[in-house]
């Protein structure tokens, strides 16, 4: 046995991108992307995203390894180019869409970034960001992705090397040679987190991780041959949470939006027979709430990940037909490693027990090796009595390298031989975790940790709450006390008060738990991913100063 060694043969580089080629040959005749009057066959993207990796190959400057980012929405450019990027031997990098010009520029210069796509709405934040490199400092070379709705290619650019994405296709080599990594521990992707705090954090990712990442999300979510899939997550979130590579493996047609609006994807859904989707919590709360909302002619599996999604709004989505299956993960581990499988068992439970278990984020997929909750001094494992809370750590072949030119951030969260996620949990007897909280985000009143998530889910169960966000704020007798941030539904003629809601809290909850202010907001400020922005929410809380005492 120990005469038998790895080669060439048995070792090549693993890399989602031959998931292309594969699909280029059993899927060819069927459709790949589907965008408004726009559609291609596998066979067709893949030839387009060889006709891109040559171009990009052969610009000047552009090295195997360099970063090539990408600005822009959910289009058919947009997927294109997760192949096409890395195919040049490239870094791609995707940049959040709803940043400032500020931050982009930052990102820019922080990855070194050699060439920018950028779609043509984003062409003047694109020229704003530019103009704040300092003098000394190169710009990306930029190329312009045109619609049927942009305006004709403009000559007054003010810089020297920019071109269209059809002229790149145009001079491209459909016979190209496309990159293969030479170690699949190669970097593949660079992904800047996803904005909640100041200074946002490089996550670099490997072929290899991507690869393990892209089946496993596909096993995990039983996602069968040649699905519908419609794109309400963001692209350049975690790379769509590998989807972006996993339809290929499934030869699925990919349902392209530029934007996300709940009367636009019901009508998708009808017209595609969509059969699955991806999205932040906030976006079942978008699709339970709208007022365009009606049951599903078919059935809709539905993944969703992050803050837990209420069991109030799963409730509703599901009796319009919505299939939900909860998850969690992050962009240092580039899609969903967790997720509620669901046990036949529990078929036999009332819809409100049903609800509470799917927005639990259950057990590790085939791609982590370990999954454990911990308390965060000792690293010992916590009881597994769904009470006792501790930090969520991983280990796995899809965790990132670490954090780009970051060393002080990657070993602070990678040590032990874990992955420390700052997410707070508890893990019940039946060995499924549930996330009570981002470590942060934890309230400590009068010694008692109280869980956001909980008071959430609670005032999420109220009728005239359409999205609820709890924090921090400081008190003078209790250190500080639980502050509600709600958006009220649009349709209602009488809006409830604070003390109503306070007493709606009141009646199912513990006291230190009840929120002692409640502020309303139109719509809660958000992350480019849909989630909440509590650090802004936070910064409201602290402005506020603290509660009297006289309050407690």
């Amino acid at each position: 046995m120990d005469q038998l060694k790895p080669s060439s043969v048995n070792s090549s580089p693993l890399t989602p991108l031959t998931f292309l080629e594969r699909a280029a040959v059993a899927y060819g005749d069927s459709v790949s992307i589907v965008c408004n009057s726009t559609t291609y066959t596998w066979s067709q993207t893949f030839t387009r995203c060889l006709l891109l990796a040559s171009s990009i190959s052969s610009l000047i400057g552009i090295k195997k390894g360099q970063v090539v980012s990408v600005l822009a929405p959910n289009i058919p450019a947009t997927l294109e180019l997760q192949f096409a990027v890395p195919m040049a031997g490239a870094v791609l990098n995707n940049i959040n869409t709803r940043l400032d010009a500020k931050t982009v520029s930052v990102l820019l210069q922080h990855s070194e970034s050699k060439l920018l796509f950028v779609d043509y709405q984003l062409y003047p934040l694109v020229l704003q960001s530019i103009s704040l490199f300092p003098s000394d400092v190169d710009t990306p070379i930029l190329v312009l992705i045109e619609d049927e709705n942009s305006v004709p290619f403009s000559t007054n650019l003010d810089f020297d090397q920019c071109d269209t994405y059809d002229a790149m296709l145009a001079k491209g080599d459909s016979n190209f040679n496309w990159i293969r990594p030479e170690n699949d521990r190669d970097a593949m992707t660079l992904n800047y987190t996803s904005g909640t705090t100041s200074s946002p954090k490089g996550v670099v990712h490997s072929h290899r991780s991507l690869f393990i990442i892209t089946v496993d999300s596909l096993i995990d979510w039983s996602v069968p041959s040649q699905p519908v899939y419609l794109w309400t997550l963001p692209m350049f979130h975690s790379n769509g949470w590998s989807y972006t590579w996993g339809l290929a493996v499934v030869g699925g047609t990919n349902i392209c939006l530029r934007k996300f609006d709940a009367n636009v994807v019901f009508h998708a859904i009808s017209k595609y027979n969509v059969t699955h989707m991806c999205g932040a919590p906030v976006v079942l709360t978008m699709l339970a709430n709208s007022p365009c909302a009606k049951p599903l002619q078919n059935p809709v599996h539905f993944r969703t990940g992050g803050a837990p999604p209420p069991a109030t709004i799963v409730l509703r989505v599901e009796s319009l037909g919505f299939v939900v299956n909860h998850g969690y993960g992050m962009t240092e581990v580039a899609g969903v490693v967790v997720s509620c499988i669901w046990k036949p068992k529990w078929n036999k439970l009332s819809a409100n027990v049903k609800a509470k278990l799917k927005s639990r984020q259950g057990i590790k997929s085939l791609g982590m090796t370990e999954v454990d909750v911990v308390d965060p001094e000792s690293g010992v494992s916590v009881k597994r009595d769904g009470v006792t809370m501790g930090e969520i750590v991983l280990r796995g072949g899809c965790i990132m390298l670490g954090y780009l030119k970051n060393e002080e951030a990657t070993s602070k969260c990678m040590k032990n031989n874990w992955l420390y996620t700052g997410d707070v949990a508890v893990m019940h007897p039946d060995g499924y975790l549930e996330i009570k909280d981002r470590s942060k985000d934890i309230i400590i009143s009068g010694g008692e940790n109280v869980s956001s998530v909980e008071v959430e889910s609670v005032l999420y169960s109220n009728n005239f709450v359409n999205e609820a966000a709890v924090v921090a704020r400081p008190d003078e007798f209790w250190g500080e006390t639980p502050c509600a941030f709600v958006s009220l539904k649009m349709e209602l003629k009488l809006k409830p008060k604070e003390k109503e809601i306070i007493d709606f809290c009141r009646e199912r909850l513990p006291h230190y738990m009840i929120p002692k202010t409640v502020i309303f907001m139109d719509e809660l400020p958000k992350t480019a991913t849909g989630k909440i922005q509590k650090f802004s929410l936070r910064q409201i809380a602290n402005g506020m100063g603290s509660l009297p005492a006289s309050r407690m």
